[in-house]
C-alpha cells in the first residue's frame, strides 16, 4: 500500500481513527466511510483516507475540549500558535536562530529587534522613573501600573504604533529595575546600564549573555498570562504588568531565591546534607532539572561557560546531580552568576524580568495582530446542578 493511495487497510484507519474496530464498521454501515475490497485479499476490506481523517478530526476536536485541553495546560503541546520562540532538538530558538549562539555576541536589544521584527529598539524611557528607595521589583510594579492605568489599548492600533510605544514602555521598566546610573551609561545598553548601577564592569558580559538567553521561552506562565491580557485588547503596559506580577511566584522567576537558600544551608551544613533535608521536607530543588530539556538546560550550560563555580555551588551540583538524577538549570546558573560578582540578592529577579519582559512584548505583539480573545473553557468538578 503506498502513501499516496486514497485507501487505507483497517490498521491504519483505526490508527487514524484512535477506535474500535466495531466504530469502524458502524461507520461504514452508516454511510459515513466509503469501503471496497482489497485486492490483494478480498476477504479484507480498504477504507476511503478522506472519510476517515474527516471523522478522526471530529473525534479528536470532541476530545480536545476536555481531555487534550487539559494534558495541554500542564507541559503539553502548546495551547496557541506562535513564531515567536520554541525549544526543540533540546535548543532554545528565538525565531528560527539558536538563542545560545545568538548569546555570544548579540545585546538585549539586538534580540528584541529579532523578536519584535524591526531594527534594535532604544529600550528606555523618555521619563525617570523614581525609584523613592523601593526595592526593584515594587519600583518595577508601581512603574507599569501607573502607565496601565493611563495608557491607551492595544486593540485597533498599528503594529509600528505598538512597536514604539512598546519601546517606552520597556524602558520604563527597565529605569525603574535598574535605577540611577552615571551619565556616561544612560544611553548605553541594559546589561551595561546593569554593571554600572551594581558597580561590576566585569560582568557586563556575562550580564548581557545572561539577557539574551532569558529573553524568551515559548508559552511559559507569565508569558501566557501577558498573552490573555493582549487578547484582551488591553494596553502594553498592562499585559507586561500581568507577566511580571506572574513572573513573582516562586515556581517561575522566584525560583533562584531558592537555590540562594539551599547555597546557603550547604555552606552550614554540607551540600549532601542539605539537599537530603531539603527533599525530606517535600521540597523540590528548584536548581535540578527542566521539563523541556531532558538532556540539561542548555541555557545554564550557556552562562556558566567561563565561569568558575564557587565550592559552595561545586558542591551542591555535585550533590544535587547525584541525589536528584537531573542535572542543574537556569535558576542554578543566575544564582552562581550573582554569588561570582556579588550582585545583590534580588539580581536574578531583575535579570529575569527585564529581559522576560522583551519576549512578553513580542507575544503580546503577536496575540494583538490576532484580535481573538483567549477564553477556554472550564471542567465544571463542583457540586451537581439541577437544569430544568
Amino acid at each position: 500500500m503506498t502513501r499516496s493511495s486514497p485507501w487505507l487497510p483497517a490498521a491504519e484507519a483505526l490508527a487514524l481513527m484512535q477506535v474500535r474496530p466495531q466504530t469502524l464498521y458502524a461507520g461504514v454501515s452508516r454511510g459515513r466511510i466509503r469501503a471496497k475490497p482489497d485486492a490483494a485479499d478480498p476477504r479484507r476490506s480498504l477504507y476511503h483516507r478522506d472519510d476517515v481523517q474527516r471523522l478522526a478530526a471530529r473525534a479528536q476536536g470532541r476530545r480536545s475540549s476536555e481531555a487534550v485541553a487539559s494534558e495541554a495546560i500542564q507541559w503539553g503541546e502548546p495551547v496557541l500558535p506562535s513564531a515567536v520562540s520554541t525549544v526543540a532538538g533540546g535548543r532554545l530558538w528565538y525565531r528560527g536562530q539558536d538563542a545560545c549562539a545568538l548569546s555570544i555576541e548579540a545585546t538585549l536589544e539586538d534580540v528584541a529587534g529579532l523578536l519584535w521584527e524591526c531594527a534594535p529598539p532604544r529600550l528606555s524611557s523618555d521619563e525617570a522613573t523614581a525609584r523613592d528607595g523601593m526595592p526593584p521589583l515594587q519600583a518595577g510594579l508601581r512603574a507599569l501600573a501607573m502607565r496601565a492605568a493611563v495608557d491607551p489599548p492595544s486593540r485597533g492600533r498599528s503594529p509600528q504604533a505598538l512597536r514604539a510605544e512598546a519601546a517606552e514602555v520597556v524602558g520604563t521598566l527597565a529605569d525603574a529595575l535598574i535605577g540611577k546610573v552615571p551619565a556616561n551609561a544612560a544611553t548605553q545598553p541594559l546589561h551595561a546600564r546593569l554593571a554600572a548601577a551594581w558597580r561590576r564592569p566585569r560582568a557586563a558580559a556575562q550580564l548581557r549573555r545572561a539577557l539574551v538567553l532569558l529573553a524568551d521561552h515559548e508559552l511559559n506562565a507569565s508569558t501566557f498570562a501577558a498573552r490573555v491580557t493582549a487578547s484582551t485588547g488591553a494596553s502594553i503596559a498592562a499585559c507586561l504588568l500581568t507577566g511580571l506580577a506572574t513572573l513573582t511566584g516562586p515556581l517561575h522567576g522566584g525560583a533562584a531565591r531558592a537555590v540562594q537558600a539551599l547555597v546557603r544551608q550547604a555552606e552550614q551544613s554540607g551540600a549532601d546534607a542539605a539537599a537530603r533535608e531539603w527533599l525530606a521536607h517535600d521540597r523540590p530543588l528548584a536548581a535540578f532539572g527542566h521539563p523541556l530539556y531532558p538532556a540539561g538546560d542548555v541555557r545554564c550550560a550557556a552562562l556558566l561557560e567561563g565561569i568558575e563555580l564557587p565550592p559552595a555551588f561545586a558542591d551542591l551540583r555535585e550533590a544535587g546531580e547525584r541525589l536528584v538524577g537531573e542535572p542543574v538549570n537556569i535558576d542554578f546558573a543566575l544564582a552562581t552568576l550573582a554569588a561570582v560578582h556579588r550582585l545583590p540578592a534580588d539580581a536574578p529577579l531583575v535579570l529575569f524580568a527585564l529581559a522576560r519582559s522583551v519576549g512578553w512584548t513580542a507575544h503580546v505583539l503577536e496575540q494583538a495582530a490576532t484580535g481573538h480573545l483567549i477564553r477556554p473553557r472550564a471542567r465544571y468538578t463542583g457540586p451537581a446542578v439541577s437544569i430544568d
